[in-house]
C-alpha cells in the first residue's frame, strides 16, 4: 500500500463504487486531500465534501495534478466524459470501472495506453469486493501494483490472462452478487412456506450464506468437498441435493453465466460501436 500513499488519485465519477474506493483508501492511510473528485451532480458533492476530499464538477482541473484517474462513469456518458479530455493523460495511470469499456476504447478517447480495467462487484461497498483486471503488457509492473493497492482497498484483486476473461469475471463475480441474493430470496420464502416467522427464515438463511463463504474460504477442502462433508447417506441434506440434481440446478446455473458472460461481451461491442 505504501506506493500508492503517495499519489495523487482522481476519480471521474462519484458514485457508489467510487465511494467505497474511497473509503477504502482513506482507511488504508492515504491522506484525503490527495483524492479529488468530480462529479456533475451537487448531491454527490456535497456527500463526498464530508469525507474531506476535494470535489470539483471540472473534469479538467480535476485530472490535471492527479497521478492515477479513476473512471467511474456510467457506460453510456463514457464517449462525452472522455472526449473534451483527449491528450490530458500523458503521465497519468487509468483505472477503468467503468463496464463493458474495452481498453482499445479507452485508449482511443484518452490517447493513453497506460490503461487497466476492472470488473468490481458490488460487494465492494462492505470492503469485501472481488475484483477482476487486465491491462496489456505496455503497462508497467509499477503501475499494475499500484492498481493492485487501490482496488485491494475494498477486497480481493484477481488478474485475469486476457481481456476476454474480463467477460467470464462478469459473469461470475460482477453478477454472482445477485444469483446469491436469488438463493437467499428463495431459502427465505422456503421457511415461511415451512411456518418460520420471515425475521428468523432470513436471519437464518443470511447467517447461513456467511457462514458456508467463511468456510469455504478458510478451509484447505474444496467447496465440493465441504458438500460432501454435511451431506449424510439419506440424511435431510441428500434429499435436498437430490431435488436440485433432477432440477438439472448446477447445468442450469452453468448455462447462465455463460448467457451472462454472452450479454458482457454484446454490451462491450455494443459500446464501443455508440462510441465511434
Amino acid at each position: 500500500m505504501s506506493a500508492v500513499l503517495n499519489c495523487n488519485i482522481t476519480f471521474i465519477g462519484g458514485g457508489n463504487m467510487a465511494q467505497a474506493l474511497i473509503g477504502g483508501l482513506i482507511n488504508r492511510g492515504l491522506p484525503a486531500t490527495r483524492i479529488t473528485v468530480s462529479d456533475p451532480v451537487e448531491e454527490i458533492r456535497q456527500l463526498l465534501l464530508e469525507k474531506d476530499v476535494h470535489v470539483t464538477d471540472n473534469n479538467v482541473a480535476a485530472i490535471k495534478d492527479a497521478d492515477i484517474v479513476v473512471l467511474a462513469v456510467k457506460p453510456q456518458v463514457l464517449g462525452l466524459v472522455l472526449k473534451p479530455l483527449q491528450g490530458l493523460f500523458d503521465g497519468k495511470l487509468i483505472i477503468s470501472i467503468v463496464a463493458g469499456a474495452e481498453i482499445k476504447t479507452i485508449s482511443a478517447l484518452t490517447g493513453n495506453d497506460r490503461v487497466v480495467r476492472v470488473m468490481p462487484n458490488t460487494p465492494a461497498l462492505v470492503q469485501t469486493g472481488a475484483h477482476g483486471m487486465f491491462a496489456y503488457d505496455v503497462v508497467e509492473a509499477k503501475d499494475r501494483e499500484l492498481a493492485t493497492q487501490v482496488l485491494a482497498a475494498t477486497g480481493l484483486t484477481i488478474w485475469v490472462n486476457s481481456e476476454a476473461q474480463v467477460d467470464a469475471v462478469t459473469a461470475v463475480s460482477g453478477s454472482g452478487p445477485a444469483y446469491f441474493f436469488y438463493m437467499m430470496e428463495s431459502m427465505i420464502r422456503a421457511g415461511k412456506n415451512m411456518g418460520l416467522d420471515e425475521k428468523v427464515a432470513t436471519a437464518l438463511t443470511l447467517q447461513t450464506a456467511l457462514g458456508a463463504a467463511q468456510m469455504a474460504i478458510t478451509s484447505s477442502n474444496s467447496p465440493a468437498e465441504l458438500r460432501k462433508n454435511v451431506t449424510s447417506p439419506n440424511g435431510t441434506t441428500q434429499a435436498a441435493l437430490e431435488v436440485f440434481d433432477r432440477a438439472q440446478i448446477s447445468q442450469n446455473i452453468q448455462t447462465a453465466l455463460a448467457a451472462a458472460q454472452k450479454r458482457s461481451q454484446e454490451l462491450a461491442q455494443e459500446l464501443s460501436d455508440s462510441i465511434k
